[in-house]
């Protein structure tokens, strides 16, 4: 079995053409930290990024929501908070309201009357269904499930946590929920550190620890610090890792960063927004795979391919890297 630890596009990307050369079964665990409770509906981006990818309906120009979704209730939504004048910002619930309710949802908990965060009328459905299971008092672990059931994926896709952990980013402006930070001020804001918030109190969903037991476990080229790192914070997975075969894809080539805020949020976090910076996060990993273009020199092996993925056949090709790393340290 292989194991993919998801967060992000990254991995799901990866995940899309190493499932085909990689040794199956296969597991993703993927990153709850930036989940959040918007209008009263639980959405999980990362673990859906991977439901709607597997599941065939994903929007892959945009690499979230599903294909061709539309978009009424929250045009409405949006119009309905114009007249009644609430302003432009996320409407972030006052602390004493993070931690009330169900309680996987505390510290990301935002209204609905200003959608930040643009859901489709499909997506919502999954939003709608998700919360209710939760509701009725089903994990997690048990929702995702059941989710990925009825998209007909083949992978076993199970949340890092059936317990609250929110990524929190400390800013000039003050603390935001990553999805604040990113969807609504397109990271903009300076970072000045970023907050795992819960992860002290939260124990890993049994079937994520147990799915990095049986790897080996491949790490995508996703953000070290939001994608990863709410994982790594939970002891159950850090240990897990610490005994699994691990091979990593470096998001950076030398010093550039493919997409997305890594280098910002690895320089906040005490990291060299750097290859070197991800192996140095990635203490765990047995090995790593770098693009043709990335002369940094590693203390442990090293596979180089073009790292660059636009399609499928792009993705097969990093995987079949992933594949000769894990060769090289025996988890193949």
């Amino acid at each position: 079995m292989t194991t993919f630890l998801a967060g992000g596009t990254g991995t799901p990307k990866l995940l899309a053409g190493a499932r085909e050369v990689l040794p199956g079964p296969h597991s993703v665990v993927g990153n709850t930290g930036d989940d959040v409770e918007l209008g009263g509906l639980f959405v999980s981006p990362d673990i859906d990024t991977v439901l709607f990818d597997r599941g065939g309906v994903l929007d892959r120009t945009r690499w979230w929501g599903i294909e061709d979704d539309t978009t009424e209730t929250h045009d409405e939504l949006n119009r309905l908070a114009d007249a009644a004048g609430f302003g432009e910002a996320p409407r972030y619930l006052p602390d004493e309201l993070q931690t009330t309710g169900r309680d996987i949802a505390r510290w990301r908990r935002f209204s609905g009357a200003r959608e930040f965060m643009e859901l489709g009328d499909k997506d919502r459905a999954v939003h709608v269904l998700r919360t209710s299971l939760l509701d009725e008092g089903r994990s997690l672990t048990e929702v995702t499930r059941t989710l990925a059931d009825a998209f007909g994926v083949t992978e076993d896709v199970v949340p890092m946590s059936d317990d609250p952990v929110a990524s929190i980013v400390h800013t000039g402006e003050g603390e935001m929920h990553f999805q604040e930070f990113w969807v609504a001020e397109h990271g903009t804001p300076d970072v000045e550190r970023v907050e795992f918030r819960g992860a002290d109190e939260a124990t890993a969903a049994p079937a994520a620890v147990s799915a990095i037991r049986e790897g080996p476990v491949v790490v995508g080229p996703s953000n070290p610090v939001t994608s990863i790192g709410p994982m790594l914070e939970l002891d159950e997975i850090r240990d897990a890792l610490e005994h699994a075969t691990v091979v990593a894809v470096s998001p950076f080539v030398e010093d550039e960063v493919f997409s997305g805020p890594a280098a910002k949020l690895m320089e906040a976090h005490g990291y060299d927004a750097s290859t070197r910076g991800v192996a140095d996060a990635y203490d765990f990993a047995d090995a790593f795979v770098l693009d043709t273009e990335d002369g940094t020199d590693l203390s442990r092996p090293v596979v180089r391919t073009d790292t660059l993925m636009d399609d499928d056949a792009d993705a097969r090709r990093v995987g079949e890297a992933v594949r000769d790393a894990l060769d090289t340290v025996g988890g193949v």
